[in-house]
């Protein structure tokens, strides 16, 4: 029973440091994020089952971490206002062209790093970006201004 305790305390402090060290996507973690998670994993088996290295310890504490996933999954499809504290918020990081810098230097969000994501979705120039959010996976949506070319004025002809 004692893995069982061991593995929910560990598994909320994970889920507190994957919050605490930002949003990225399996593919954007830098050298030391993904450096961070894997000596975790390692840390986490060896404090949930203080060295025991039977078969059964080895089940019962990822079964716990897998329930306890179910749970969170679970408590978001049912209270859906529980899902910005699980996930996290989306937050604006350009409005009108305009990179907002309070917003990208509490999500660690570098201004050339926006630059290439934008680049890498076909957007010349961040002036051209109605609005950037980025999302609480770690991906930013871009959304740029849509005035379609060779569209008439407002107004009607007489």
């Amino acid at each position: 029973m004692e893995i069982v305790f061991r593995a929910l305390v560990l598994f909320l402090f994970l889920w507190a440091v994957t919050r605490a060290v930002g949003r990225s996507s399996l593919g954007e973690l830098s050298t030391f994020e993904l450096l961070l998670y894997v000596t975790m994993g390692d840390l986490v088996q060896q404090a949930v089952t203080q060295q025991d290295y039977s078969v059964t310890s080895g089940v019962l504490a990822v079964s716990v971490f897998a329930l306890l996933t179910v749970v969170l999954n679970w408590t978001q499809w049912r209270f859906p206002g529980t899902r910005s504290l699980i996930n996290g918020k989306p937050v604006v990081v350009v409005r009108d062209g305009e990179v907002l810098p309070t917003s990208t230097r509490q999500q660690r969000l570098s201004t050339p790093d926006l630059l290439a994501l934008a680049r890498q979705q076909g957007i010349r120039s961040i002036a051209d970006v109605e609005l950037a959010v980025l999302e609480a996976d770690g991906k930013v949506s871009f959304f740029t201004r849509s005035e379609p070319e060779g569209a008439p004025e407002t107004g009607h002809a007489t």
